[in-house]
Protein backbone atom coordinates (compact mmCIF):
# COMPACT_ATOMS: atom_id res chain seq x y z
CA UNK A 1 0.00 0.00 0.00
CA UNK A 2 2.99 2.44 1.08
CA UNK A 3 4.33 1.49 -2.72
CA UNK A 4 1.04 2.43 -4.24
CA UNK A 5 0.91 6.13 -2.09
CA UNK A 6 4.35 6.64 -3.22
CA UNK A 7 4.23 6.03 -6.38
CA UNK A 8 1.28 7.89 -6.84
CA UNK A 9 2.58 10.88 -5.21
CA UNK A 10 5.94 10.91 -7.67
CA UNK A 11 3.60 10.68 -10.86
CA UNK A 12 1.51 13.88 -9.62
CA UNK A 13 4.67 15.71 -8.76
CA UNK A 14 5.79 14.44 -12.37
CA UNK A 15 8.84 12.47 -10.75
CA UNK A 16 8.25 9.10 -12.70
CA UNK A 17 6.54 9.20 -15.74
CA UNK A 18 3.04 7.59 -16.68
CA UNK A 19 4.55 4.52 -18.43
CA UNK A 20 6.93 3.48 -15.64
CA UNK A 21 3.21 3.11 -12.96
CA UNK A 22 2.06 1.05 -15.94
CA UNK A 23 4.68 -0.84 -16.29
CA UNK A 24 4.70 -2.09 -12.60
CA UNK A 25 0.79 -2.60 -13.11
CA UNK A 26 1.38 -5.22 -16.30
CA UNK A 27 4.54 -6.36 -14.40
CA UNK A 28 2.20 -7.04 -11.64
CA UNK A 29 -0.50 -8.74 -12.77
CA UNK A 30 1.93 -11.38 -15.09
CA UNK A 31 3.64 -12.00 -11.54
CA UNK A 32 0.01 -12.63 -9.38
CA UNK A 33 -0.66 -15.44 -12.58
CA UNK A 34 2.83 -16.85 -12.76
CA UNK A 35 2.41 -17.13 -8.48
CA UNK A 36 -1.14 -18.76 -9.18
CA UNK A 37 0.00 -20.95 -11.41
CA UNK A 38 3.19 -22.27 -9.66
CA UNK A 39 0.56 -22.44 -6.62
CA UNK A 40 -1.72 -24.58 -8.96
CA UNK A 41 0.89 -26.71 -10.04
CA UNK A 42 2.77 -27.52 -6.82
CA UNK A 43 -1.07 -28.49 -5.32
CA UNK A 44 -1.88 -31.10 -8.46
CA UNK A 45 2.36 -32.13 -7.90
CA UNK A 46 2.77 -31.09 -11.64
CA UNK A 47 6.12 -28.97 -13.13
CA UNK A 48 6.28 -25.85 -11.39
CA UNK A 49 6.98 -22.69 -12.16
CA UNK A 50 11.05 -21.92 -11.46
CA UNK A 51 12.29 -19.88 -8.51
CA UNK A 52 14.35 -17.66 -10.50
CA UNK A 53 11.61 -16.70 -12.95
CA UNK A 54 9.28 -15.92 -10.25
CA UNK A 55 12.31 -13.92 -8.74
CA UNK A 56 13.03 -12.33 -12.37
CA UNK A 57 9.15 -11.29 -12.73
CA UNK A 58 9.54 -9.73 -9.38
CA UNK A 59 12.65 -7.88 -10.28
CA UNK A 60 11.65 -6.54 -13.61
CA UNK A 61 8.90 -4.44 -11.89
CA UNK A 62 6.62 -7.40 -10.61
CA UNK A 63 7.20 -7.36 -6.59
CA UNK A 64 4.01 -5.52 -5.80
CA UNK A 65 1.60 -8.35 -7.64
CA UNK A 66 4.62 -10.78 -5.69
CA UNK A 67 3.31 -9.74 -2.42
CA UNK A 68 -0.43 -9.23 -3.04
CA UNK A 69 -0.16 -13.26 -4.34
CA UNK A 70 2.10 -14.03 -1.73
CA UNK A 71 -0.77 -12.96 0.98
CA UNK A 72 -3.89 -13.94 -1.30
CA UNK A 73 -2.52 -17.20 -2.58
CA UNK A 74 -0.41 -18.44 0.73
CA UNK A 75 1.75 -19.45 -1.49
CA UNK A 76 6.14 -18.72 -1.00
CA UNK A 77 5.56 -17.43 2.41
CA UNK A 78 7.61 -20.59 4.55
CA UNK A 79 10.51 -21.03 2.64
CA UNK A 80 13.84 -18.61 3.80
CA UNK A 81 15.83 -18.82 1.47
CA UNK A 82 13.02 -17.54 -1.33
CA UNK A 83 11.71 -14.90 0.75
CA UNK A 84 15.49 -13.29 1.09
CA UNK A 85 16.34 -14.03 -2.57
CA UNK A 86 12.93 -12.02 -3.12
CA UNK A 87 13.46 -9.30 -0.99
CA UNK A 88 16.99 -8.85 -1.81
CA UNK A 89 15.16 -8.51 -5.75
CA UNK A 90 12.57 -5.57 -4.21
CA UNK A 91 15.72 -3.46 -3.19
CA UNK A 92 17.65 -4.26 -6.00
CA UNK A 93 14.40 -2.69 -8.14
CA UNK A 94 13.53 0.31 -6.01
CA UNK A 95 17.48 1.22 -6.27
CA UNK A 96 17.48 0.77 -10.17
CA UNK A 97 14.13 2.38 -10.59
CA UNK A 98 14.90 5.32 -8.18
CA UNK A 99 18.14 5.72 -9.69
CA UNK A 100 16.72 5.97 -13.13
CA UNK A 101 14.27 8.71 -12.75
CA UNK A 102 17.33 10.99 -10.64
CA UNK A 103 18.96 13.44 -12.23
CA UNK A 104 21.96 11.47 -11.78
CA UNK A 105 20.63 9.23 -14.68
CA UNK A 106 20.42 12.26 -17.41
CA UNK A 107 23.81 13.60 -15.87
CA UNK A 108 25.64 10.03 -16.45
CA UNK A 109 23.44 9.57 -20.06
CA UNK A 110 25.07 12.65 -21.00
CA UNK A 111 28.33 11.71 -19.97
CA UNK A 112 28.37 8.70 -21.87
CA UNK A 113 26.69 10.32 -25.12
CA UNK A 114 29.78 13.22 -24.87
CA UNK A 115 31.97 10.81 -24.02
CA UNK A 116 31.02 8.75 -27.68
CA UNK A 117 30.51 11.77 -29.57
CA UNK A 118 26.84 11.81 -30.13
CA UNK A 119 25.47 14.87 -29.27
CA UNK A 120 22.15 14.47 -30.41
CA UNK A 121 19.66 12.13 -27.52
CA UNK A 122 17.03 11.39 -29.87
CA UNK A 123 19.25 9.34 -31.64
Amino acid sequence: MAFVVGATAALALGVVPWWLLALYGVMSIVCFIAYAADKRAARLERRRVPERTLLDLGLVCGWPGAIVAQQVLRHKTVKQSFRSAFWRTVVVNLALVTFLVSPLATMALDNVLELTGITDRAL
